[in-house]
């Protein structure tokens, strides 16, 4: 990127941190009058949502109208808490929220928020009830599944029968499983005596019980603060799908995922009951260096040093969770209840945890003689906070490197399930592909759209191509597939299109812009849309694969074009730029892998799959009478088995990991095992094997017929 661009963009950001910061000074005084966290929150939001967002709306009725819809549909989607006469009573705010938003008044979120806690609590009060008697699964009855359609109770006795459904639902389908489970046993051996139908259904009846306790144990833990969080994220969701407010926690659950690293002890946790449960040990972090923590572990107490020990349990796990992590260097010691009930105090001095998954990984395998690398990259991530921390396009250059030093052909990227992340690396990494060039356009509203370039006419790798992407690649994904794809630089392999989000965040520290004492959060707000260089947009109709490959995702619901509110597509005028000429039969792979993909038996089932799987979606309602039940899951594994083959497909193919990791995988058994585990679904991945079959049929022009661009 020149100096100019980043000047530019430079200019574009302050501009909304300077909007924000005029915002301080007078909403400092207004705070003193009014100190109330909620008001600041939401008059913060608003301002930086009408002067920053790419296409801000109104706050009018219409937008009144849908927060109104949104919010009560999001607490309540399945229609079993509220009652009619609630929303009558809600009713009439509905064309005046944006005149509370305006005037800092919260009626609305409070009375709908404290009715929902108030049925929360009364359908926790009489659920037990319903789980008493047996169920009579000889009624001919239905529940409909699909919940838009649903109505609110009436009255109590409609509310009761609705949640009676629900929970004969629920142990209708474990009843089964039980009653296979006992034929199965049965037909092993014939000696075995079968439990009764009735034992089962108590048997059943019981696992729901179990479960729903579970379930409204975490729904009570939720407080005001988290629903009007949820209220929040309704108003910001109006504007676009990918505009949100991060409360502290999910910042900082944000920066974990962004970074690939957190600073803890290195474990996953879960709320089982009341207790918090380890339920993995995180390879390389500091337990499972100090080694004594283990996989069903029970956190019983923390302590930070030498402090007294806060007990933990009935605590909330995200309380837990914050008095357990901590800055590197410290010490924290749990009390653990281990499996066999002894009691234990262990002591961890924390440190950065790395989360191995987040980062990119590569294989090599030899196919017709020659070697090729495969590189997975999971996000485009970056560390915000520490500018010189690993990211993705470091990490991206460094496994090319490697996969050079094997003497690959040809490389393939997967960019399956890529979500995005980073727009700096996804430009960075398009450099190591490119001599040099513009690689996308960023626009803010209203502005001239801005090019950024890779200017680092070294090239990091020269030969053979293959990026594999499906319908959840977003993003910077989408960017990086796009210039490759204008370049002529890859061929782009997989679903029919991407996901389909041709924007651009940026993250807003609250707390920058108004003087509170408490942590505010964060706003992540849509402030650009970006462009391929060739002027066309990703937004909404993605990257078009030069090869299309049916997968189960194929006709399902679940791009950008499916989402609520998305920005529309548009386009502008191309930048320059000199397409790429290395490829000696570019056209001619891609069509000869189309004609393959046609006769392929594989392709064509999971073709036949995703039809199928389009279908189920379409059905409404579930039968509760158990004959019918059955019957119509009978039917629906019978269909499903015809698809059997999708998990059979072996490419025959041995991957390996490159030279460099091998030392590594000798001392870390535990990524050693998930490299294994890694390697052999590369097999098993007819996606890869088709990848494969491109990069070994492509060939490079001679040095001398290339184009220098």
């Amino acid at each position: 990127m020149n100096k100019l661009t980043q000047n530019y963009r430079k200019i574009g950001l302050i501009a909304v941190a300077l909007l924000l910061a005029a915002f301080t000074i007078s909403f400092t005084i207004k705070q003193q009058q009014d100190p109330e966290k909620d008001k600041v929150l939401i008059s913060l939001l608003k301002f930086a949502l009408t002067k920053g967002h790419y296409q801000p709306k109104d706050f009018n009725d219409a937008l009144s109208e849908k927060v109104y819809n949104d919010f009560i549909e999001n607490l309540d989607p399945r229609k079993r808490y509220f009652m009619q006469s609630d929303l009558d009573e809600f009713s009439k705010y509905k064309f005046a929220i944006d005149d509370q938003i305006n005037s800092e008044d919260l009626s609305f979120f409070k009375l709908v928020y404290g009715r929902f806690d108030q049925r929360l609590k009364e359908v926790n009060g009489f659920y037990k009830s319903l789980l008493t008697d047996p169920f009579d699964f000889n009624v001919d009855e239905t529940i409909s599944i699909k919940y838009q359609d649903l109505s609110y109770s009436k009255s109590e006795a409609e509310r009761l029968k609705a949640w009676q459904k629900e929970l004969k639902l629920n142990t209708i389908s474990r009843l089964n499983d039980r009653l296979e489970t006992e034929n199965d046993k049965f037909k092993t051996d014939k000696n075995y005596q079968e439990k009764s139908f009735a034992s089962l259904e108590i048997e059943s009846r019981e696992a729901t019980l179990k479960s729903m306790e579970a379930f409204f144990e975490r729904m009570l833990e939720l407080n005001e603060e988290d629903s009007f969080s949820a209220f929040l994220n309704t108003i910001t969701s109006e504007f676009d799908p990918h505009t949100a407010y991060l409360a502290p926690e999910d910042k900082k659950r944000f920066d974990i995922t962004m970074a690939g690293k957190l600073e803890g002890i290195g474990a996953r946790l879960q709320k089982k009951n009341d207790y918090t449960k380890i339920v993995e040990i995180i390879s390389g972090g500091p337990a499972w260096k100090k080694g004594e923590l283990e996989v069903g572990d029970m956190i019983l107490k923390v302590a930070q040093g030498n402090d007294e020990p806060k007990d933990i349990v009935g605590m909330r796990l995200d309380d837990a969770v914050e008095l357990i992590k901590g800055k590197k260097g410290t010490e924290v010691k749990l009390t653990i209840k281990k499996i066999d009930g002894t009691i234990k105090v262990i002591s961890i001095i924390r440190d950065v945890v790395e989360l191995e998954e987040t980062f990119a990984k590569s294989a090599i395998v030899s196919k017709d003689g020659n070697k090729y690398g495969v590189i997975e990259l999971p996000k485009f991530y970056i560390d915000f906070n520490e500018k010189d921390s690993r990211n993705s396009a470091t990490d991206m250059e460094k496994q090319v490197a490697y996969l050079k030093q094997e003497n690959v052909k040809g490389i393939l990227i997967d960019l399956r399930n890529n979500g995005g992340g980073s727009l700096s690396t996804a430009i960075d990494i398009a450099g190591l592909f490119i001599k040099s060039g513009p690689v996308v356009q960023v626009r803010y509203r209203n502005e001239k759209a801005l090019v950024q370039e890779d200017k680092n006419k070294k090239i990091q790798w020269e030969g053979s191509l293959v990026i594999l992407v499906n319908e959840l690649s977003a993003s910077a994904s989408e960017i990086f597939a796009a210039a490759m794809q204008d370049y002529n630089r890859a061929v782009i392999i997989g679903s029919k299109q991407t996901f389909g989000k041709g924007t651009v965040q940026n993250i807003l520290t609250l707390n920058n812009y108004v003087n509170y004492p408490e942590d505010l959060g964060a706003l992540k707000m849509t402030i650009q849309k970006f462009y391929r260089v060739n002027g066309g947009s990703t937004q909404l109709k993605g990257v078009t694969s030069d090869v299309a490959l049916p997968d189960r995702y194929a006709f399902m619901e679940i791009g950008e074009r499916d989402e609520q509110n998305p920005l529309t597509w548009d386009k502008i005028e191309s930048v320059n730029y000199t397409p790429w000429n290395g490829y000696a039969n570019f056209d001619e792979v891609v069509n000869q892998s189309k004609v393959r993909v046609q006769s392929n038996a594989y392709f064509n089932l999971a073709n036949q799959n995703a039809k199928w799987l389009k279908q189920q979606q379409k059905i409404s309602s579930i039968s509760l009478n158990f004959k019918n039940y059955k019957k119509d899951l009978d039917q629906s594994i019978q269909e499903s088995k015809s698809y059997n083959g999708l998990n059979d497909f072996d490419g025959k193919f041995d991957f390996k990991s490159p030279t460099y990791e091998l030392a590594e995988l000798k001392k870390d058994s535990v990524l050693a095992q998930k490299r294994a585990e890694w390697h052999k679904n590369l097999s098993k991945d007819a996606y890869v094997d088709e990848a494969l079959n491109i990069l070994a049929q492509l060939k490079l022009k001679p040095q001398e017929q290339l184009v220098k661009n």
